[in-house]
């Protein structure tokens, strides 16, 4: 990036991309972890993946955005999804890979994919 021309041209397909929607009460949270350890341990292509197969989709009820720390560093990468009136899901060790399925299972077809789940991997 050298020119204001460039940082404008990102801002705009960043802004195509985000689909707040403060009045809709379906929408659907996907929260990933981006702080030093979620970062190092591959959360930026978590992240990276989530915002593209929702665009892809065209999943217009779903927010794709980024944290702090979440507080368990040793299972990083890790998303939560929330859904108004659910139990939060906490995914962990995420990776690029496993986006899609999330996406599909989940986020389009409401079945979580446990296995991905902090609770499997207290088991």
């Amino acid at each position: 990036m050298k020119t204001i021309e460039e940082l404008n041209a990102i801002r705009e397909k960043a802004k195509a991309t985000m689909t707040v929607r403060e009045d809709n009460v379906d929408v659907i949270r996907v929260v990933v972890g981006m702080a030093t350890c979620g970062i190092a341990a591959g959360a930026r292509p978590v992240l990276n993946g989530f915002m593209e197969e929702v665009a892809r989709r065209k999943l217009g009820n779903i927010v794709v955005s980024q944290t702090g720390c979440i507080g368990m560093c040793q299972y990083e990468p890790i998303v939560e999804v929330i859904e108004k009136d659910k139990e939060k899901v906490t995914y962990v060790r995420m990776t690029a890979d496993r986006v899609a399925r999330v996406v599909s299972d989940h986020l389009v077809n409401n079945n979580v994919v446990t296995e991905f789940t902090v609770g499997a991997i207290a088991k």
